[in-house]
């Protein structure tokens, strides 16, 4: 008889959903990227060199955390960028009339959620489609922002203000990464730990299921675009203190690429799936990809390029996979 003992297989399993996961394939592709960046440049490993790396996206993942539990709702919000041109512009004015850094901060946060309680009312009230109405309030709140600056520049902001955009809480850990941080860990433990989150997959998974069951879908959607809204107008504290100034195209372009993190880190676009891990991982990624063509020179619009070629093919890769695969595998 042999002495070799029988593990059993669900003792296994979870490694197993691990390595087949997603995540796990972010992760490889992120030591990849680490060690071909640092190959590629002798100032890659540099720490202050990798510090500067994380602005590249910290307040892009800030705005990409509620957007991940939205889009697994099955909603979606695209007039992120533009809230934050909103929220800069309101916070530029005040500066320029001599308010303090508390109320420059109190403006930000209350433009994102009142830009995002205006969109939650539309979609959620009127039973609007989400996508119509972002596309709606993107060009809106952008509009605001030209009216009220038109080519101009808001530059006098407090000095004290900057901390927020280039300050460190610990050598070179700064202050947007401690946040990043934090942040990924609350919206982790809310959309993976709590009641909500698991509406959350519920209302994404079969909305009318949800409805049906006791779940209130329009409030969980409402609060979902108020976070949005929220982090959205946080994220413009951030940016406008690292910038230092604000005109009405600033962020132009985020939405694309929050919604490119959001649906690399592993979120189905079409609702249902998805996780916070994955959307750190992602946002890792995009920041290492990123801060390697900085290094390397590489022109602006490659990198667009880039991100638009990305977007499409973390899309469309599961479906053909899918459509490749052979049936009953």
């Amino acid at each position: 008889m042999s002495d070799a003992r029988h593990i059993p297989d669900r003792l296994d399993r979870p490694l197993r959903r691990l390595l087949r996961s997603w995540e796990f394939l972010l992760a490889l592709v992120a030591v990849a990227i680490f060690i071909a960046n640092s190959l590629a440049s002798p100032y890659f490993l540099n720490p202050w060199n990798l510090s500067d790396a994380t602005y590249n996206f910290t307040e892009l993942g800030l705005i990409a955390f509620p957007m991940a539990m939205l889009i697994v709702a099955g909603e979606i919000d695209l007039s992120v960028a533009s809230t934050i041109a909103l929220a800069s512009t309101l916070m530029g004015a005040a500066a320029t009339a001599g308010a303090p850094i508390a109320v420059l901060v109190l403006i930000g946060l209350v433009v994102g959620l009142f830009c995002g309680a205006f969109n939650a009312v539309l979609v959620t009230r009127l039973g609007l489609p989400s996508i119509v109405v972002t596309i709606g309030t993107m060009s809106l709140y952008r509009g605001l922002s030209y009216i009220i600056l038109g080519n101009q520049a808001y530059t006098a902001y407090p000095t004290g203000f900057a901390y927020f955009g280039q300050g460190y809480v610990f050598w070179v850990f700064s202050f947007e990464l401690v946040l990043f941080v934090l942040m990924a860990v609350v919206f982790g433990a809310l959309q993976h730990r709590t009641s909500f989150g698991r509406m959350v997959y519920a209302i994404g998974n079969n909305p009318t299921g949800a409805l049906f069951s006791g779940i209130r879908v329009a409030r969980v959607k409402a609060i979902l675009f108020l976070l949005t809204g929220l982090m959205s107008g946080i994220a413009a504290v951030c940016l406008t203190s690292r910038l230092g100034s604000t005109r009405p195209s600033i962020a132009l372009g985020w939405e694309l690429q929050v919604v490119t993190m959001v649906v690399l880190g592993g979120v189905d676009i079409l609702g249902g799936s998805g996780t916070i891990p994955g959307v750190v991982l992602a946002a890792l990624v995009m920041g290492l990809v990123t801060f390697g063509f900085g290094l390397l020179n590489v022109p602006g619009i490659v990198m667009s390029i880039f991100i638009g070629l990305l977007l499409i093919g973390v899309i469309a890769l599961p479906r053909l996979w899918s459509r490749l695969k052979p049936r009953g595998t």
